[in-house]
């Protein structure tokens, strides 16, 4: 896809809001080592997720606090086996809750072991078990395939919650940016599968539409961050040319479901500078209208992955204690 084929297509640019101050300055540098996503970029977005050459990985063991094990799993019929990452606390018993993970990644990027150090210390400290799903990536395998694969490891996890030590009546879903709307999917999956039933769904910048009607959607547009132009190469990769359409199913992005009805509590946050903006802000309205608890909040001039990105900024700082306390909240409900 050509780097302007998201500026052809919407080629308005609504106004946004500013940078928060603190996190402003790290623009450039972004918009220097950030390539526009596209089919000539794709690799060297997958190698750049995979880390950065000459670091360590992070110790998710957390200094031998936690035990590591990889299982294959069956997956969706017909379809490969799916690969989890389980973390459990070394020390203490069990069951206790669980939390299962979907990597974000813009549908394209990313693996089992992408963010999961947002599960990782509630694992060590002994609150949860945490698994994280591999599942298969487009373009290369395109919808059903992500989320049947999430929903596969998340059934598998659900079946087998005796033997990991989760309390089967206390598994929440979370998930960042794609894995927010693969999270928001296999949610909407379990409740119309009637297995298992999720107790909250942790939804972070979630990628929840692929239509490109809102107002935040169109806004962003080469600043170095997740734009438009990102966007519908991800949603193209994952969708083809159903993106937009009538045939695209809710399971794919979540914002088409009619019904919200009967989903677990939810916890929604997202940067007033974030392209999934209005998307995210509209989910949790329609999630409350359908007498569903909702925790929503709308951080001021923060972009997407602003918190990874500038963890030193207040709004960031502020972000992640807030969603902190609602986990450890779900984690001993």
């Amino acid at each position: 896809m050509a780097e302007s084929a998201a500026s052809d297509t919407y080629p308005d640019t609504p106004t946004r809001p500013p940078f928060d101050p603190e996190l402003a300055p790290l623009l450039p540098m972004i918009r220097e080592f950030n390539s526009t996503l596209s089919a000539e970029t794709l690799e060297a977005a997958r190698s750049m997720s995979d880390g950065i050459p000459g670091m360590e990985p992070a110790d998710l063991t957390a200094g031998g606090a936690v035990c590591v094990e990889e299982r294959q799993v069956p997956g969706p019929e017909g379809a490969p086996d799916v690969t989890l990452l389980i973390l459990s606390p070394t020390a203490g018993e069990g069951p206790r809750a669980g939390i299962y993970h979907t990597h974000g990644g813009g549908m394209v990027v990313g693996d089992r072991r992408t963010g999961v150090d947002l599960v990782l210390p509630y694992v060590a400290e002994g609150l949860a078990v945490a698994v994280s799903v591999e599942y298969r990536l487009a373009p290369e395998h395109p919808d059903p395939a992500p989320v049947e694969d999430c929903y596969a490891g998340l059934l598998w996890t659900a079946k087998n919650a005796a033997e990991l030590g989760i309390d089967p009546d206390r598994i929440l879903i979370a998930g960042g940016s794609a894995g927010g709307g693969l999270a928001a999917g296999t949610a909407l999956l379990a409740r119309d599968r009637g297995l298992p039933q999720l107790s909250h769904q942790i939804l972070i910048c979630p990628m929840l539409d692929d239509r490109f009607q809102t107002h935040s959607s169109r806004m962003l547009d080469g600043e170095g961050i997740w734009d438009r132009n990102d966007n519908l190469y991800g949603w193209t990769a994952l969708l083809g040319e159903r993106r937009g359409g009538p045939d695209v199913s809710p399971y794919a992005a979540p914002a088409r479901a009619e019904d919200l009805a009967g989903l677990p509590r939810t916890f929604i946050d997202v940067g007033s500078v974030d392209t999934f903006r209005d998307e995210a802000l509209t989910y949790a309205g329609r999630l409350s209208q359908a007498g569903v608890l909702v925790d929503l909040h709308m951080w001021g001039g923060a972009f997407h992955a602003s918190e990874a990105l500038g963890p030193f900024a207040a709004v960031s700082r502020a972000a992640g204690a807030a969603r902190d306390e609602f986990i450890r909240r779900a984690l001993e409900a």
